[in-house]
């Protein structure tokens, strides 16, 4: 796969010539965006309630049920448990072609918790939290599809729009499983948005990464009476990872691995006779993550051999790096231009101005929620299923500011934005740009081919799909 690093990933073509809607498209696409205005409230509530519920990847149980409930009453097919997930699903609305799915995802980070407040503040109990703002991704992703449904039904355009239930974008790969079972086939076109700090539509490629935890047995005995019967797990663990940061030294430059010991013992006397590090290893190229991991797990051995202790490991997610597609990422651009960002009341600016207290160094200014970013072809250093999604079909995406400038996600600021009105009101711009680029693919025979043809090209004749998580089945306890 090594034809498919960034420099082959990224395939420029000109910009499409925007198709000319008649007068009647024209008046409904209006209409259909002044809706999206009119559901705020709806986005609102849903978007609150996930966040309150804060659910953790394969457990989103109450907020796949909303989401699904508000779809099959605007008359979409709901298919449940797809793919071997209880809370993975889809809804599609239409007849015909083209077929253009929409993502929606809805998972919480566990180990972070804040209330929203523009100061450290946890809620007591809590032990998740929204801190990636999937809660805004499930309520824009619901806005856009049912839009798009809207605007299906007033043209008569031949059609379908596709909702797909997510789950469990945090490390449990949820997509990599839909599309290893094939749910994608028949999607022409692929849209998706992500929370951040920022309005943009770059063409932004991602990491690919895999991960496992790794689980040391030993021999437990009095740490202080009988230490010479012991052999540690917790000392495998740790061999282990003065290797892997070792190795950190002598890999290539954009590689990223980062481990937490999720068990290690439960009282200092006790020799743990069981020991656990979850690990992460990433790089823009999944050839590059194959061969890392290979010395990885090199390690985990050396380490158990060394400590006389045992180990073995599951994998848990694995992804590939986003194929960009620049015909849909100029497309998109245009339609977050035509929306534009949001404006901040004075009761926002003030939460704002609080939540940038608690920055060092923010690199946007405070006002930039209200621009878009530059066009510009990126390398993003986080990872995503939606790469996956993205070898299968032609994929393109947004970031809306749903977070104060300068935030970064999976923090408590990031929480915070997420569960009030400014996470609300970039969900809604995510919602309308998802929308016209929807209505364009639907109304534009000339970028459709011209995106294909992209899509086509960036993979290559010999392409073949694999997946880095192997064969295994959904992982539905890693949360536990």
């Amino acid at each position: 796969m090594k034809h498919l690093l960034l420099t082959a990933l990224v395939f420029t073509l000109a910009a499409p010539a925007p198709a000319h809607a008649n007068e009647a498209e024209d008046a409904a696409t209006a209409q259909v965006i002044k809706a999206i205005d009119g559901r705020y409230d709806e986005t609102a509530k849903v978007a609150r309630q996930i966040w309150e519920w804060a659910e953790v990847g394969y457990k989103e149980e109450r907020s796949s049920a909303l989401l699904r409930e508000r779809l099959k009453t605007a008359g979409f097919k709901i298919t449940e448990g797809v793919a071997g997930i209880p809370t993975a699903f889809t809804a599609e609305f239409g007849s015909g072609g083209p077929v253009i799915a929409i993502l929606a995802e809805y998972d919480a980070l566990p180990g972070i918790n804040q209330d929203a407040m523009p100061t450290r503040s946890p809620i007591a109990g809590k032990g998740a939290a929204h801190a990636c703002g999937h809660n805004l991704f499930a309520a824009g992703s619901l806005g856009a599809a049912l839009a798009v449904r809207d605007w299906l039904k007033a043209t008569g355009t031949p059609g379908r729009v596709r909702l797909y239930g997510t789950p469990a974008e945090e490390g449990g790969s949820g997509k990599v499983y839909m599309v290893r079972e094939g749910l994608f086939k028949d999607v022409d076109f692929t849209i998706h948005w992500h929370a951040d700090d920022e309005n943009s539509a770059a063409a932004r490629t991602s990491l690919a990464n895999r991960s496992a935890k790794f689980r040391f047995r030993g021999v437990s005995a009095h740490a202080a009476g009988a230490p010479e019967r012991a052999r540690s797990a917790l000392d495998g663990v740790e061999a282990m990872n003065m290797m892997a940061n070792m190795m950190r030294e002598h890999v290539p430059q954009q590689t990223r691995i980062h481990y937490v010991i999720t068990e290690g013992g439960s009282a200092p006397n006790v020799v743990p006779d069981f020991a656990e590090v979850f690990y992460y290893v990433r790089h823009p190229d999944a050839d590059q993550v194959r061969s890392i991991w290979t010395r990885l797990e090199a390690a985990a051995q050396g380490a158990a051999q060394g400590t006389g202790t045992k180990v073995d490991w599951e994998i848990i997610h694995g992804n590939n790096p986003l194929l960009v597609n620049e015909p849909l990422a100029k497309m998109m651009d245009a339609k977050l231009r035509q929306v534009g960002g949001i404006s901040y009341t004075p009761e926002e600016t003030k939460f704002a101005e609080g939540i940038r207290t608690s920055f060092e160094k923010p690199d946007l200014p405070l006002g930039s929620q209200s621009e878009v970013q530059p066009y510009d072809v990126t390398l993003g250093y986080g990872s995503t299923d939606v790469g996956d999604v993205s070898y299968a079909t032609p994929t393109v995406g947004l970031r809306a500011a749903t977070w104060v400038p300068g935030t970064s996600s999976h923090s408590w600021q990031s929480a915070a934005a997420s569960g009030m009105t400014i996470g609300f009101k970039g969900a809604q711009v995510a919602a309308k740009a998802m929308t016209l680029a929807a209505i364009e693919l639907y109304t534009n025979p000339a970028l459709r081919d011209e995106a294909t043809a992209a899509f086509k090209t960036a993979l290559g004749p010999d392409y073949e799909y694999q997946s880095l998580l192997g064969d295994r089945k959904p992982p539905l306890d890693y949360r536990d």
